[in-house]
């Protein structure tokens, strides 16, 4: 079984661009269409192709461009009311970009990790018995030029750095990116998985539902 997950699960993948995948937003969208073109529909092809009979239902609910800010001016709507079974977020670097590129509007990695830990607040005592998934926020160099790849790089480090402590303060389960895309870089060239330093490829995103589902099946809601 790809997933310890117990059937008829809710799994809702929350985050931004990365997440969201192109999805068909439109109420009566087609089911591919509404999952996007990213990890997320990855996943559920490979979980409902090797397990059919768990019938698990996963909602895409990524916006692209958003920050966490963003993310939480809708999470009553589109994470709490859903009232999944499983939760994974994958924000922040759209927060560390905005930075680097000079917006001043921008909150900072001390305001990234105050606003997602009052979301996570918020999910505990609202859905005390749900599952979440934390994923970090990556990069890799490919970005405009090589300075900004470092800057970039040093900010998403910092969000890292929060999204984990934030993982064990909820009793949140961690999943790992960074050192994944790390590694695959000395298969091929960073382009091959990242198109800008920031935006999976195809391969990109495989990599990045292989690592998911891999964290969910070793995680520690074994089934």
């Amino acid at each position: 079984m790809p997933l310890n997950v117990p059937a008829g699960s809710h799994l809702l993948f929350q985050g931004d661009s990365v997440t969201d995948g192109g999805r068909d937003r439109r109420p009566h969208a087609d089911v591919n269409a509404a999952l996007g073109h990213g990890y997320v529909y990855l996943v559920a092809a490979r979980a409902a192709a090797r397990a059919p009979g768990h019938r698990w239902r996963v909602t895409n609910r990524g916006v692209s461009g958003d920050k966490v800010t963003e993310l939480a001016a809708r999470w009553q709507a589109d994470a709490l009311d859903p009232a999944p079974d499983v939760l994974s977020v994958l924000v922040g670097v759209n927060d560390a970009w905005r930075v680097v590129d000079g917006e001043s509007c921008d909150i900072d990695a001390d305001g990234f990790r105050t606003v997602y830990d009052a979301l996570l607040t918020r999910t505990r005592r609202t859905l005390p018995g749900v599952r979440i998934l934390l994923c970090e926020p990556f990069c890799l160099p490919g970005g405009p030029d090589s300075d900004f790849d470092e800057a970039l790089a040093a900010q998403v480090q910092l969000r890292q750095k929060a999204v984990g402590e934030l993982a064990a303060a909820h009793r949140a389960e961690l999943v790992r990116l960074q050192p994944v895309f790390d590694e695959a870089v000395r298969r091929a060239p960073a382009a091959h998985w990242l198109h800008d330093g920031v935006h999976p490829t195809p391969a990109g995103h495989q990599l990045l539902a292989d690592t998911w589902v891999s964290a969910v099946a070793a995680g520690p809601h074994a089934r």
